[in-house]
Formats: C-alpha cells, structure tokens, sequence
C-alpha cells in the first residue's frame, strides 16, 4: 500500500502507518472525547475526557494490530510469509505474500482474526467487571473495548470476500468442492454483492434518516469492499494463470547489459538518455557481477560521477535475488512480491540468460486471457 511509511518491525513483520490512519484515529479520538463519552458519562473534567479518549484510541488500534498479527502469526507457521501489517482509514492489513494452499490452512488463517478479536474483547469485559467498582473512567473504556472488538470480530465474518468472513466462505466452498477458481469466483461475487448492499444502505441512511456523515461512511465502506472483492479475485486469477509456466517461457532476452568498469557518467549519458532504460545487469564476459537501478545512483553525489565506476554502487551478485531457468513463474512472483523487486535476472550455472519483470508475468497473464488459454 503507498502512501505509507514504515515504524519499525514487530515480531519479524514490518509495521507500517497509512497517512489515511491519522484521520481516522483523530475521528475516534474526538467523537470519544467530545460526544460518546461526555454524553454518556456526564461530570468528568475536560481532563479525564480526552485522557480517557486518547488511550482508548490507542489500545482500540493496538486491538487491530493483534487482529492483523494473528492472521500473520498462523500465516508464517504454515510457511507463508508475511511482509507487513498497514494500519489504514479502514483499519489494518497484512500483505501475506502468498496464498494458503490447502482449504484447511485458509479456514485457520482468516478465523484466527476474528478469533483474536472475540478474545480480546473478552478480555476487556473481564476488566470492565473488575473496575466497576475501582475507576469509573477505566471500566468505561474497557466496556466500549469489549464492545467494539466484538463488532470488530462479527463485521469480519461477514462473508464477503476479502474479508476474514468471505475467505473462511471460500475455503469452505474449497473444501467441499476441491475447485479454488470456481470457490473464489463465488467468495468474489457475494462479496461485491455485499459491497453494493453497504453501498445503498448507506444511500438509504442519509436519504430516509438524514444521517449524511454515518450513511456516507457506510457507502464508503460498501465501494471499498467491492474494490476489495474485484481486485482480489484478479489477482487470483493472475496466480493462477501463472501455476506450471517456467522463468524461461516468460523471460525476455533483450536486456541491457553494461561493464563493471564503466563510469557511472558514462553509463548515464550513453545508455540512460539514450535508451530511457532504468535498469541494468552489471556482467564481465557473460558473468553476473550484480544489478544498477536508478535508486543505486543515490548512493553517490553528481560531481563524482567521473570518476566512480558501476561496480562500486550496484548491488553485487552475493545480495541478488536471480531465478532459475526452471523454477515456476508464480514463485518468482511471489519472491518479487516478498522482496519488494520488480525484476529478476535468470542464471544459468552463473550466466545471464534472461531477465524477468512484472511486466513481463502481467503481459504474459494478459496473452494467455486473451488467446482463452
């Protein structure tokens, strides 16, 4: 997702914030310190309102961390890898870089969200009946807590795919009819029917009830779900589409390959104007040195460009990603995807032979559709 930057790592995953999350934490924080609480608690000081509302906040988008960290968790025992987590306006993501491959890894995977959540909430259910009678404030927070993870875990079982709900839906149609493609066609369509329903109940929301704030949040929601659903499922078939193809039927030749000794002036002024290339395999004699992007050129200033070579700012060979001639093009995407890369050279006993983009699996993908293969 862009437009985000990273916090850090937590358990081994990257942690990432999506500018559109401080909106979103701002309208909590506010609609619980100005109304939610003071209307329903009257007689705190400003103090304790926005205190009260600043930490439940907080602990509300951790309890959305947790959600995210129990797909992951599952995700990586199963040996998939888990790129990220994203906290955004609609709450968090985790970017698992591949799908489950067994029905039953799926159903574990997407319950253990909402599974998480239902735990949580009880949790703070627990402590709303210890402080009862302790801190006024605390076990208010802890009830709108409980209250609010429940609802969390109950939307995500709505089966609407890609929520949690519309993939525990897709690996129950996968395990009973052993068909995905057939299984995520339907998880997609009742999805994006789910998308529409949100969409003209939030319609009906703001016409018959004049709530135009809650009816449009609640269309919002409903186009996201049923982008979400869309873009889903062609991903999916873009996998799928990739499943038996090898490196070398979607490898390209035509390639540009520079010297380790030339001058990165040179390399700029022959190749990079002229050509508008803005990537290249570093080879001496036919055999992989290492790899130029435009974002390796940042390592050294324009005024040494004379006089430093490419060797010294590409990626050597020993930190390079490359692809076998016979591995599976869907594993080479799915590599890209983890690494974060957008191309792969193929080696061949430490030669060059080809080279793979994600242009190169897109149009490949776009081919096969069009030929009905």
């Amino acid at each position: 997702m862009g437009n985000a930057f990273n916090l850090g790592k937590l358990f081994g995953i990257q942690f990432r914030l999506h500018y559109t999350w401080f909106i979103v934490f701002v309208l909590v924080v506010v609609s619980l310190s100005t109304q939610y609480f003071p209307m329903t608690y009257p007689g705190w000081s400003h103090l304790v309102y926005w205190t009260i509302g600043i930490i439940t906040s907080l602990l509300f988008f951790a309890s959305v961390v947790a959600h995210e960290l129990a797909h992951s968790f599952v995700a990586r025992v199963n040996g998939i890898p888990v790129k990220s987590i994203t906290l955004f306006i609609f709450g968090g993501m985790a970017q698992i870089t591949r799908e489950a491959t067994k029905a039953s890894t799926e159903f574990i995977m997407a319950a253990a969200g909402p599974a998480c959540s239902l735990v949580i909430g009880g949790l703070f259910a627990l402590l709303w009946l210890f402080t009862q009678s302790v801190s006024e404030p605390v076990a208010v927070m802890a009830l709108w807590l409980a209250y609010v993870n429940g609802v969390l875990a109950v939307f995500n079982l709505i089966p609407g795919f890609p929520l949690d709900g519309g993939r525990v839906f897709r690996s129950l149609l996968w395990r009973f009819t052993g068909n995905y493609n057939r299984s995520t066609l339907i998880a997609t369509l009742v999805g994006r029917g789910i998308g529409y329903l949100f969409i003209l109940g939030g319609i009906s929301v703001m016409f018959l009830l004049h709530d135009w704030f809650g009816g449009l949040w609640l269309a919002f929601i409903g186009w996201f779900l049923e982008n979400a659903a869309s873009a889903s499922y062609r991903q999916s078939q873009w996998r799928e589409g990739l499943v038996g193809i090898t490196a070398t039927q979607v490898m390209t030749s035509d390639f540009p390959v520079v010297p380790s000794n030339v001058t990165v002036n040179h390399l700029v002024q022959g190749y990079i104007f002229t050509s508008g290339r803005r990537f290249f395999l570093v080879a001496d004699e036919g055999e992989l040195k290492g790899i130029l992007t435009l974002h390796n050129f940042k390592s050294v200033s324009q005024q040494n460009w004379n006089a430093t070579q490419v060797k010294e700012i590409m990626t050597p060979v020993d930190k390079l990603k490359a692809a076998r001639p016979d591995q599976e093009a869907l594993s080479i995407l799915e590599q890209m995807i983890e690494d974060d890369i957008n191309q792969m050279p193929v080696v061949r006993e430490g030669r060059v032979i080809g080279l793979i983009t994600r242009d190169n699996l897109l149009r490949f993908f776009r081919t096969r559709s069009e030929l009905g293969r």
